[in-house]
């Protein structure tokens, strides 16, 4: 269902449960919740967010199980905080994470991608925001995250309407921040590019972008010219080798 692995300082991070269009039950989202608190211990040095399946992203949450949420308040609870749990551990990974939507991204899926750095469209990549639609609201710290992403009106016209945005849009409006034909391997090329540069320096500058009035952000800057990476990184840039 949700799964990760390791390969060259790269989190492979996968949505693969195929018979249901990747949908996430509360299982799923506590599973995710658990790789990204694995991979925020690893040794990765950035993240992809994938889908196993071809043509599909994520359906978003399993509407199978909101059957039950009608007549269990108690498991309402758990699915919101199980959900809420998942997205934020994403959004708290210290490295980098690429989203590489290569289909349909749906309803809590595209929450899913706000938590992300950098979101990567394909031919084939439809997001639609679609709570209201089946009467139900978004959680305001998604939709906090989707006014960032694209500003207000067009999380009004999103959230408002539910309708499907293609990947052209997404791009344009700011949801997507690459339109390629295959959103893959563009997400391995960034990766890579992420990777070969110095770990903490990139964690810095990410928490840096996440809350630039955060403590700390001007002695790392300072000590930063002290480092042993800078030391050898920039007489490789002297010698014309970078």
């Amino acid at each position: 269902m949700i799964g990760w692995q390791l390969h060259d300082h790269l989190a492979i991070l996968t949505l693969d449960r195929g018979g249901a269009r990747n949908a996430i039950p509360i299982a799923g989202w506590e599973a995710l919740a658990e790789a990204a608190r694995a991979i925020a211990a690893s040794d990765a040095r950035a993240v992809i967010l994938r889908s196993a399946m071809p043509g599909v992203f994520s359906a978003g949450a399993d509407l199978a199980e909101f059957r039950e949420l009608v007549e269990q308040p108690a498991l309402r609870i758990r699915f919101r905080e199980a959900m809420a749990a998942a997205i934020e551990a994403v959004a708290a990974l210290p490295m980098p994470l690429i989203a590489a939507i290569d289909g349909g991204c749906f309803g809590a899926a595209v929450a899913l991608t706000l938590a992300c750095d950098i979101v990567v469209a394909g031919d084939e990549a439809v997001f639609a925001t679609t709570p209201a639609k089946l009467g139900l609201t978004y959680p305001a710290s998604d939709v906090a995250r989707l006014k960032s992403r694209v500003g207000e009106g067009q999380a009004a016209l999103m959230l408002f309407t539910g309708a499907r945005i293609d990947a052209d849009e997404a791009a344009r409006i700011g949801l997507a921040h690459r339109r390629v034909a295959h959103a893959q391997p563009m997400a391995h090329e960034l990766a890579n590019a992420i990777a070969a540069n110095v770990p903490w320096a990139v964690h810095a500058l990410k928490a840096a972008l996440r809350d630039p009035a955060g403590a700390g952000h001007v002695q790392l800057f300072d000590d930063a010219f002290g480092s042993d990476a800078f030391r050898d990184r920039l007489g490789d840039f002297l010698e014309g080798k970078r």
